[in-house]
């Protein structure tokens, strides 16, 4: 996904939680994230990925029509409950350009530390609860270096 096409390219983004119907062990995911891979490499879909304590943070960049279609898809998906899409807006490009499916193992003390963010996790609330404000704070510190290291 190179950076001059996506400029080229009426590209959105989808940011949204879901509450997952049953527990993901890191096998789980690796099994999630490696078919996720490689469909979204197909589409021409970018984004990340945090899983914590039952609930899913997503962010999809691509073609609008592409996006929405697998937006679908995730609702239908009975592994996924209160699909909550937080925002859903035009960019003019690609925040995770270099990752079909960027993921973090991102613990719960880690979210903890986000200034702006620390206060709603020690909490214990889930991405769930996640308006845009904090969506768009936790996509920031993701974008900005937090957890790059830790990407699979």
């Amino acid at each position: 996904m190179d950076a001059d096409e996506d400029k080229k390219e009426n590209l959105v983004h989808c940011i949204y939680s879901s509450v997952a119907t049953v527990k993901f062990s890191q096998s789980d995911i690796a099994d999630l994230l490696e078919k996720a891979r490689a469909n979204n490499e197909k589409l021409g879909v970018s984004g990340m990925l945090l899983y914590d304590e039952g609930s899913f943070f997503q962010v999809l960049e691509g073609d609008p029509q592409v996006v929405a279609t697998l937006l679908r898809v995730i609702q239908r998906d009975q592994r996924h409950d209160k699909v909550i899409k937080i925002i859903h807006e035009e960019i003019e490009e690609r925040d995770f350009s270099e990752w079909t499916m960027g993921y973090s193992g991102a613990t719960r003390d880690d979210l903890k530390c986000i200034e702006g963010l620390n206060d709603f996790f020690l909490s214990n609330n889930t991405f769930i609860e996640l308006d845009e404000g904090r969506a768009k704070t936790l996509l920031t510190a993701f974008k900005e270096g937090k957890w790059r290291t830790s990407i699979n």
